[in-house]
């Protein structure tokens, strides 16, 4: 019994130093960045629509970068400026772009918590399915992990992995349990998960499964459902 939960034990004490991996690693450009910006990421920050099509006619300022490794793509899905994220992909930016911290315009939308921006980043022709962060995590598992489950299940269905292992040798799954609070929002990602047919039993370094980090922490709701999907 000793051997089973000790892991377990750890990765508790674990929760309390790490509790927001993939949203705290993330850099919007501040007030101060924004003021300052020129030329495209200027007209991305503001959403000019005019300027948009101005300056995109270079394509090198498409991927001109500020101090944070920011593509104008970036600064318009930082400030949700969807109608610029729209013209930007139109004119040949690169939805793939990724900043200092290793994020794309996906996952900044998904730890941002802003369905409608990553909608139409998706419907535009960025891929839910890059390997991002400097977790090698995803989209769904950043979104997995802050319990973000209107852009789980988008990116759900635009074919995000379900089952891939980040750095820290967690899925997304399992980040909905081992980061997650256990309430409503993180139940509804598990269930989007499972209901995806997400692997249930895929388990940590140290060897513990989901179902067993859902019962230490006494998420009950979860540990139903995962029994439910044929956890061990």
């Amino acid at each position: 019994m000793q051997s089973m939960f000790q892991p377990v034990m750890v990765f508790l004490w674990l929760y309390t130093l790490i509790p927001a991996l993939p949203a705290g690693a993330q850099t919007p450009p501040s007030p101060m960045e924004v003021a300052a910006y020129t030329g495209l990421h200027k007209a991305a920050a503001s959403g000019n629509a005019t300027d948009i099509h101005k300056y995109a006619k270079d394509k090198a300022a498409l991927a001109a970068i500020d101090s944070n490794g920011r593509t104008p793509l970036h600064v318009a899905a930082f400030l949700k400026r969807r109608e610029a994220i729209i013209l930007l992909i139109k004119a040949g930016a690169n939805t793939g772009a990724l900043d200092n911290q290793k994020y794309d315009a996906v996952t900044i939308a998904a730890v941002a918590d802003d369905p409608e921006t990553l909608k139409t980043l998706l419907e535009n022709g960025a891929s839910a399915k890059l390997i991002t962060s400097i977790y090698d995590g995803t989209a769904l598992i950043a979104a997995a992990h802050l319990g973000h489950e209107e852009c789980v299940r988008l990116l759900i269905r635009a074919g995000a992995p379900l089952n891939h292992v980040n750095n820290l040798t967690w899925t997304a799954l399992m980040e909905s349990i081992v980061l997650g609070d256990g309430g409503r929002r993180h139940q509804l990602t598990l269930k989007h998960l499972l209901d995806a047919k997400a692997n249930p039993n895929i388990p940590d370094r140290q060897g513990v499964a989901p179902l067993a980090h859902a019962r230490a922490r006494g998420f009950d709701e979860m540990v139903k459902m995962l029994k439910a999907a044929g956890a061990r």
